[in-house]
């Protein structure tokens, strides 16, 4: 069956009876503008082939012209950008991956002014001046021309694609789920231990990165299961797994991360192979898969081989043009020469010939290939050159021709001869993907047998099955596969007896053969571009000059090279660069070392990792029960760690000073109401509750009564202040337990981090209840005249109720615990509800409060109260290396204690040095002269710049209260200079400020104890 022409009214390279696209439903699509017709089911890749396109690319380094060398996600060149305007295109997609669809535009990139005359070429012209490494040598001088010269070359050089300027318009979905077996890969292999496994009764989900399940049966037409064409039997065993209740069959999707405790991520493509999506779809799901067991059949790739122009457009290996032909229907030339150092080789190019592709010649490496299928070769008339090798690839946008020469006995390479073709196919041998295995710290080992590398002992509950361990027959692959399965789901806990299926299967065995690392050349070749990394144009005397150079582990070589570090993430150049390394070490390669795999596998959008986070999600928006309320009343809100909390509440005509004076003094002379639900909770229960809290916390608390409050402070193990608040005990074995906003889930994470690893032995359960309380501050000295009504039964009197304890009780029916505590230094109660209650009370303790002129206030208010006070606020008076006592807060640490976390660190001789930072007051010489947080201060005016800095600003606010300006800062050796006279540069002036006391205003307590 020969090639069909234009004239017969199809696509130069449509081969009738093959492929598995639908021909019935063709699809226009643009590449740079040109318009072209493909089929549903095609990639682009295979589309523009089926038009006789084979550039497609660019490189990234010497702007090389590229065409694809794969068929799938291995592919380094043929990177595209697929969409239009400023928030719709996604640069570097690759053409192997992107499914056609009617209106498809796509460009491709990395060129100016367009694909086929590209400026950036004249780097090609250069590339003995360029080499690997010029960077780290050239950059270095002059030395004023980096920030000149090299920075804004790099710059604009940096990047294959164009990133999109606007925002995103579609949307992405994220979700968690569970399952007994994921099976990584829908190859021949995945699919059997998919179906062993469901057998055995167990939930599992198979995934695979295309558009059909399969792999390489989808393209092999030579194998039989059960007497079946490979690709019947897949659609049958498909739609049998499909029947099945317990699995879950995913394509279009990718498995790229394999994290701790069997977490996996999975991306799925959703949308972008439809021409009209529906809004409603997101673009892309994003996994996280907690699986009990993994089955890793993510297979093998092809290697290229290295030789001079083996990155001409028309060289590709030989598995992509079989994919082409026989998935595609696309055949990719009309004249091939195959060079190989296997036999699947053969297999392909009997492919090819059925097709009607001249076969000039096949270049076996190998001296005495004996195979069946190399027999079969002979047979059908195919010249074969046994024991030679590719020269170099002649051609520019397309190969045209190739030299290949024999290798002479000793290794020398002997006179070459031209053979036109307009397609040269490499099959170097099979690549097992390890990328996943890598990922999940298994230890991958060395075959010397297959010369690469294979997954070894695993790490975690997860085993690799198929061509991805090695095994490339058929028959070994399903049996392989099938065993996978059922041992996935034993470890699993399906302990059930499984019939596993008894496949025939007749295939060609492709043996194991196979070449790493460059092709022997004539010469010494010094100036030849055979290419190892393909999209990054690192060349074999790129790997033997970083050698030459020193470097010794391939992990240096690949980072001084770039080899491996493309897009593709080294898929197909790796093996290739150990192998040149190997030798120019003269070190075998198991000893030079393979680099580690990272995650992504595949490049994955932004968009899927955001998720729902994005605009006003890209923080979660956790708003309290009281902000309808407060919106009401015209609050101003500010962002707190993650909560949006009212800042403060202006009246017609104010600014925030205005405001916040008129708060401050509100609260002073009568009554104000906050909202301080934002505080985070923790539960402390258990019979050595005590115990805990007393090894957790820097004060005492096994003599703390029920009933009774303290402030609590809570150091890191390096002595440093981590976060405070007040702890209530609400019976013997329960204690109410608060923290600072920010620093909730942190003290939970610490606690279990104690509690799990270093005291086992207590009994002690800790809850998150941030989310279970709401927190209502009513503060000022007519707080119990407005409370006392509304609370059912409760004497709040001072007798009854002193400061620092804690009742529980109701309000209005509505259960509450209640707390006179203070952050402001007036009297003051705490009253927590129930957040679907909250609103309710607060209204009618807003009410209550209107004949004593109850004043809400925010944020700011209460920093200048306790300002006021010389309380701390963790994270602003403390930046981690303040100690309880650097912090004024040295009379809340325990003298009596055997041990807590940070006792040993505190008692280190530099936490006593009398020079660290102490925090203190500050008085501005001009009462009304606010200072800047943050700002330095230093001992003389006079100073020479660098002036000696010591301390800074931590809290700067102006007290309507006492009518002037007051800072707090952490000054060194502070308690010692009080009334000292020190200096503040601000802007271009220097401040005068006095030391004092960090409490500014009653200082005997005399207000909280009304």
């Amino acid at each position: 069956m020969s090639l069909l022409s234009r004239a017969s009214g199809r696509t130069l390279g449509r081969v009738p009876g093959r492929g598995r696209v639908n021909t019935r439903r063709p699809v226009r699509f643009t590449f740079d503008g040109r318009s072209f017709e493909g089929f549903e089911g095609d990639t682009l890749a295979s589309a523009l082939l089926a038009n006789g396109v084979h550039l497609m690319g660019r490189s990234f380094k010497y702007h090389r012209p590229r065409g694809p060398i794969s068929a799938g996600s291995d592919e380094p060149n043929a990177v595209v950008a697929v969409g239009s305007g400023p928030a719709l295109q996604t640069p570097n997609l690759v053409a192997t991956q992107v499914e056609v669809y009617d209106g498809l535009t796509a460009q491709s990139q990395n060129r100016f002014p367009c694909l086929q005359f590209d400026m950036g070429a004249v780097n090609n012209l250069a590339s003995p001046l360029i080499p690997s490494g010029f960077y780290y040598k050239t950059f270095m001088w002059p030395r004023n021309f980096w920030t000149k010269v090299y920075e804004p070359i790099i710059r604009r050089s940096a990047g294959l694609g164009v990133a999109p300027t606007e925002p995103d318009p579609d949307h992405y979905a994220f979700q968690y789920t569970f399952c007994d077996v994921l099976v990584a890969g829908g190859g021949p292999a995945g699919l059997a231990a998919a179906l062993t496994a469901a057998k055995a009764g167990a939930e599992v989900m198979l995934a695979d990165e295309t558009a059909e399940f399969g792999g390489s049966l989808l393209f092999d037409r030579a194998s039989r299961i059960d007497g079946l064409p490979a690709s019947e039997w897949v659609e049958r065993t498909v739609a049998e797994l499909k029947k099945l209740p317990n699995v879950r069959m995913f394509t279009r999707t990718t498995v790229f991360n394999y994290g701790p405790h069997n977490m996996v991520a999975l991306n799925e493509r959703l949308t972008d192979h439809l021409s009209a999506p529906n809004p409603a779809t997101p673009r892309e799901r994003l996994w996280q898969v907690r699986a009990k067991q993994v089955v890793i059949a993510s297979g093998a790739i092809e290697r290229p081989l290295v030789f001079e122009g083996n990155d001409r457009p028309g060289v590709m290996l030989a598995s992509a043009a079989q994919t082409y032909l026989n998935r595609y229907g696309v055949a990719c030339g009309r004249r091939a020469v195959i060079a190989t150092a296997d036999d699947s080789a053969y297999r392909v190019a009997l492919d090819l010939l059925e097709a009607g592709v001249k076969i000039a010649a096949i270049v076996d490496i190998r001296p005495k290939p004996d195979s069946e299928l190399f027999r079969k070769a002979k047979a059908a008339g195919i010249t074969v050159l046994t024991n030679s090798t590719v020269q170099r690839a002649h051609g520019s946008q397309r190969i045209h021709s190739v030299e290949l020469a024999p290798v002479l006995p000793g290794g020398d390479v002997g006179e070459g001869k031209n053979y036109r073709c307009d397609l040269l196919l490499m099959a170097g041998g099979w690549t097992p993907s390890l990328h996943l295995f890598s990922q999940s710290k298994g230890k991958v080992v060395y075959n010397a047998e297959l010369d690469t590398y294979l997954p070894g002992e695993s790490a975690q509950a997860e085993r690799s099955t198929g061509s991805c361990r090695g095994l490339y027959d058929l028959g070994e692959v399903l049996a392989d596969g099938l065993k996978a399965g059922v041992a996935a789901a034993k470890d699993a806990g399906f302990e059930g007896e499984v019939d596993l299926p008894l496949w025939e299967v007749t295939s060609d065995a492709i043996g194991r053969g196979g070449f790493t690392g460059a092709l022997p050349r004539r010469g010494k070749g010094l100036t030849a571009m055979a290419f190892v990394d393909y999209q990054n144009d690192v060349t074999a005397k790129d790997v033997k000059l970083a050698v030459r150079e020193g470097f010794r582990s391939i992990e240096h070589i690949k980072r001084y090279t770039t080899t491996g570090m493309a897009t593709d993430q080294g898929k197909t150049s790796n093996l290739n660069a150990l192998g040149i390394a190997s030798s120019a070490l003269g070190r075998p390669k198991q000893q030079i070392g393979l680099t580690t795999f990272r995650a992504p596998y595949t490049p994955v959008t932004f968009g899927a990792f955001s998720g729902h986070e994005r605009g006003n999600l890209f923080d979660p928006d956790r708003r309290t029960p009281i902000d309808p309320w407060a919106r009401s009343k015209g609050a101003v809100f500010e962002d707190v760690s993650l909560w949006r909390r009212a800042r403060y509440f202006p009246q017609p005509g104010e600014d925030m000073d205005a405001a916040v004076a008129r708060e401050c003094l509100a609260v002073r002379k009568s009554v104000g109401i906050f909202d301080a639900t934002t505080l985070g909770k923790i539960e402390v229960v258990g019979p050595d509750a005590a115990e805990f809290m007393n090894r957790m916390y820097v004060n005492g608390w096994t003599k703390l009564g029920v009933g009774k409050c303290r402030y609590g402070l809570m150091c890191r193990e390096n002595g440093f202040v981590y976060d405070d608040g007040v702890v209530g005990r609400i019976a013997k074995n329960r204690f109410h337990v608060t923290t600072t906003t920010g620093g909730a889930a942190g003290v939970l994470n610490m606690m279990e981090d104690y509690l799990q690893t270093e005291w086992q032995d207590l009994d002690v359960w800790l809850t998150s209840t941030s989310e279970e309380w709401a927190v209502i501050a009513v503060q000022g000295p007519k707080a119990r005249e407005v409370l006392a009504p509304l609370v059912d039964g409760l004497d709040i009197s001072h007798a009854t109720m002193p400061h620092m304890s804690v009742v529980e009780g109701t309000i209005g029916g509505i259960p509450m615990r209640l707390f006179r505590v203070s952050f402001s230094g007036e009297l003051g109660f705490e009253v927590n509800v129930p957040p679907s209650r909250a609103l309710e009370v607060w209204e009618r303790i807003w009410e209550a409060g209107k004949p004593y002129d109850m004043t809400p206030y925010g944020t700011e208010t209460m920093h200048v109260l306790r300002a006021e006070k010389g309380y701390i606020i963790v994270g602003q008076e403390t930046d981690g290396t303040a100690t309880p006592d650097d912090a004024g807060c040295g009379w809340a640490v325990s003298k009596l204690k055997k041990d807590f976390v940070g006792k040993r660190s505190l008692a280190l001789p530099a936490m006593q040095d009398p020079d660290r930072y102490q925090l203190v007051g500050l008085y501005t010489e001009a009462p009304q002269e606010v200072l800047e947080e943050g700002t330095q201060l230093v001992a003389s005016p006079n100073e020479v710049i660098p002036m000696n800095k010591i301390g800074h600003v931590t809290s700067s606010y102006h007290s309507a209260t006492l009518g002037r300006s007051i800072a707090l800062a952490m000054v060194s050796g502070g308690r010692a200079r009080m009334g000292q006279t020190l200096y503040v540069p601000m802007d271009d002036r220097v401040i005068p400020v006095t030391v004092t006391s960090p409490v500014f205003y009653d200082a005997e307590g005399a207000r909280l104890n009304v």
